[in-house]
This record gives structure tokens, sequence and C-alpha cells, in this order.
């Protein structure tokens, strides 16, 4: 949870295909670790208390405004103060010209200078959103991710308990693989998990007795996701002789991962039992409750108004 991430300043650029006005010589090795993404207007008015150069800085039409209001001398001081604490980078939006102030110092300080023709707000909310899913908090979990009639699956076990043949039968049944054997988990939000699978081993499945096999390639590229949000987590555990287990759904498992309280359910394996069917129930029935519909308790006040009239 607290290893730092980062990502580099050039597959950022590529992803938005920023307009490079100046590149230093070390733009390939620049990273970016921190999500967020700031204007720099009390910046650029000499306040810089709590100003962060490792964010990436955004001049919009506000900043180009109070810059171009200003005398030669003045606004040379401004941006001279301003890339003097060398940001990590430099945008300009909405297709603004470039004050030869600022390209110059961005010369000297070898602070990157990009440009989009994207209005400010929306465009700083796609790359905050970008940078959040690729700098994210991640785990990787042994398991299987498939998503279920719109709900995401992870499905938690011992080795050998039947996850990855569960999964190609519901790819078979017109669901999606999203991630075998390993699923990687980016915390993306404060409420919300993500997951995929490690690029090496993403669409493969391992089949004991059969070995690896292509999901992509045999079922199409309908039957597999690049990503899924977690909506549920299910553990499969070999069925106890004599175990209590859940009969009316009125229990509300909970399983904390990333800091994140996601609902779970078990579901004990023995022979004969229809994993595949019974995984389609729990999610079309998580989606219900999701909906406000709760069958568990539905069942439950009948049983209890019966019992009341008895």
């Amino acid at each position: 949870m607290n290893q730092k991430h980062n990502i580099p300043l050039k597959s950022i650029v590529d992803e938005f295909q920023f307009e490079k006005i100046y590149l230093p010589d070390n733009y390939e090795q620049i990273l970016i670790d921190n999500p967020e993404v700031n204007r720099p207007g009390l910046a650029l008015t000499g306040f810089f208390e709590i100003f962060e150069p490792s964010r990436i800085q955004m001049i919009g039409k506000a900043e180009y405004r109070y810059l171009a209001g200003l005398n030669s001398d003045d606004r040379n001081q401004k941006i001279d103060n301003f890339l003097n604490t060398k940001p990590v980078a430099v945008i300009v939006t909405s297709n603004l010209d470039i004050f030869d102030e600022l390209l110059d110092h961005a010369r000297v300080e070898g602070v990157p200078l990009l440009r989009t023709s994207e209005k400010t707000s929306p465009i700083m909310a796609a790359l905050i959103a970008s940078l959040n899913m690729h700098l994210a908090p991640r785990i990787t979990r042994h398991g299987v991710l498939i998503e279920v009639y719109g709900e995401g699956l992870l499905l938690l076990g011992d080795s050998g308990i039947g996850k990855s043949e569960t999964a190609i039968e519901l790819v078979k049944r017109g669901h999606r693989l999203i991630a075998d054997d390993a699923v990687e988990i980016k915390r993306v939000s404060a409420k919300t998990l993500v997951g995929t699978a490690p690029e090496i081993i993403r669409y493969y499945v391992e089949l004991r007795g059969i070995g690896i096999v292509d999901v992509r390639r045999l079922f199409g590229m309908g039957a597999v996701k690049e990503t899924e949000s977690i909506n549920l987590v299910i553990n499969l555990e070999p069925w106890v002789d004599g175990k209590m287990y859940d009969r009316f759904g009125l229990e509300n498992e909970k399983i904390n991962i990333l800091g994140i309280e996601l609902p779970s359910i078990t579901i004990p394996v023995k022979p004969g039992r229809n994993l595949a069917i019974i995984l389609e129930i729990a999610a079309m029935n998580h989606r219900q409750k999701k909906m406000g519909y709760n069958t568990a308790e539905e069942f439950n006040n009948k049983l209890l108004e019966m019992t009341g009239l008895e």
C-alpha cells in the first residue's frame, strides 16, 4: 500500500498527444509519481508556501490573461520565479500562444513545456483520471477475475479448487475473462478497485492436464476484457461435512483489499455442484442488492410476520 509507483512523462505525452514545445535532454528519464495536477495561479503571483513541483502544472486562460496583463519585466520575473522551482512539466491549454519568457526560462531550467488544444477543465480531469490509474496503489492476488452480467467477480481459493475451469465454463456461457492465476488489483479511488492481468499472462488460462490455452484465440475478442472493477469477492473452499454454511444469504461478509471493504461470499465446492451457474446467480443476486432489492431479507421478514401471526 505504501509503495510508490511512477510513469514516464513520455507515456503521458504520447497518450494525450501533447504538442512538444520544448523537451530537455533528459526528457525520456523524467518520471511522474504524483497523480495531482495543479493550476499555478497562486505560484505565479509569488505564493509558493504549499507549492508542489512534483505535480504537472497546467496554464489555462486565467493564468494566461494574468501574465498577459503584466509588463514585460514583471512577466519575466513571475515566470522566472515559477520555473525556478523546476516543476516536472508545464502544459499550456486551449492552444494559447507561448510567451517568449515562458519558453526561454523553460530552456534555462530544463522544464518540459507542452501544449494542447483541449480546454483546461476537461483535459485536467482526463489527465488526473489517467494518472490515478497509472499511479494507483496495487497488489497482486492469486485468483481469477471474470465479468459476469456486468459484475466483476474475483474468485479466490486454493490451487486446484477449480477456479480456472469455472472461468472457462463462464466464458463458454458468454461472460468475459480478465485475469487467471494472478490478478493485479489497483485502488483507483476511495471506493473502487480495478483488476487486470499481468501483461505476460493476459488472456491465458492454465488447465491442469491440458496446459496453457489462449482464451482470446479460442473464443474470440468478445470473450476477454483488459480491466474490470471488482464488485464481489467469492471464496471457493472444499465442502466440509458438518460445517454450517449460510443458507439464507443474511450474512454480510466483507473482505478488505487495499483499505476498501468489498462484499464477499463463501461457496463450498464438491462434485456435482455446477459452479458456473452458481456464480451467475451470485452475480445477478449481487446486482439486485445494489438496486435495493434483497431477497434474503424479504424472505426473512415474511417468516417473522408468519411467526407473529401464529
